[in-house]
C-alpha cells in the first residue's frame, strides 16, 4: 500500500490529470483553491495587473477556462490590446502550484448569450455596474448594480502552457503544453 497521498505528483501523466481535476472541482466547489485564481493581464503600458476571479467553466477536452467579467472593466480593454494572460492557483492541500498560460478571447453580445441565460438572476448584478468598475466614485457605496447582459463578457482562456509545481518531501515540477499535446516534460523545480 502507497501511503504518499500525493503519488499522483510522480507521474506525468497522473499529475497533469491530477491538475485538470482541481480545476474542473474549481467550478463548482465554492472551497476548492481553484475556484478561485489570480488572473495576470498587462495594461495599456505595460504594466503587470493581477486581480482574483472566479473560475465559472474549465473543459479539458479544449483546453479552456472561463471567467466572466464586465465588460466595462479595465481588464477587457487590456485583453484587448493584449491577449494573454496567466492564471495562478495555490492548493494547500495537494502542496500544488499551478501557473497557465493562455490566450484570451472576449466573448460579448451574441457569442455570450447562451453563457448569460445560465447566469443565475443575483450574480447577474454583477454585469452593468454604473459607474463602470474602477471609476473614482465619491463615497464607498456610491454605484448601482444593475442586471445588464450588454454589459456581461467571458474571458474564454485557451491555454497554451501549465506549469505545475509539487512542493513534498522532493519537490516535482513538470511542464505541459499544447505544443507537445500536453505529454509533459520534468523541469527542475
Amino acid at each position: 500500500m502507497n501511503s504518499d497521498p500525493n503519488s499522483w505528483a510522480h507521474d506525468l501523466s497522473q499529475l497533469y490529470a491530477e491538475t485538470w481535476r482541481r480545476l474542473i472541482r474549481g467550478v463548482d466547489d465554492r472551497h476548492a483553491p481553484a475556484r478561485h485564481p489570480t488572473l495576470a493581464t498587462v495594461n495599456s503600458e505595460g504594466k503587470p495587473q493581477a486581480r482574483t476571479v472566479v473560475l465559472r467553466a474549465a473543459d479539458q477536452r479544449s483546453a479552456t477556462l472561463d471567467i466572466h467579467t464586465d465588460s466595462q472593466s479595465k481588464k477587457v480593454t487590456d485583453l484587448t490590446i493584449t491577449p494573454y494572460a496567466a492564471l495562478h492557483i495555490w492548493d494547500p492541500s495537494a502542496h500544488l502550484q499551478m501557473r497557465l498560460e493562455a490566450e484570451v478571447n472576449v466573448l460579448t453580445g451574441d457569442d455570450a448569450e447562451q453563457i448569460w441565460e445560465k447566469v443565475p438572476e443575483v450574480s447577474r448584478l454583477s454585469y452593468g455596474i454604473s459607474p463602470p468598475p474602477g471609476e473614482p466614485i465619491p463615497t464607498a457605496l456610491d454605484y448601482l448594480k444593475n442586471a445588464d447582459p450588454a454589459s456581461f463578457a467571458v474571458l474564454r482562456l485557451e491555454l497554451s502552457c501549465i506549469d505545475a509545481l509539487h512542493l513534498g518531501q522532493n519537490h516535482r515540477r513538470a511542464r505541459f503544453s499544447r505544443g507537445d499535446n500536453w505529454s509533459g516534460t520534468w523541469v527542475a523545480p
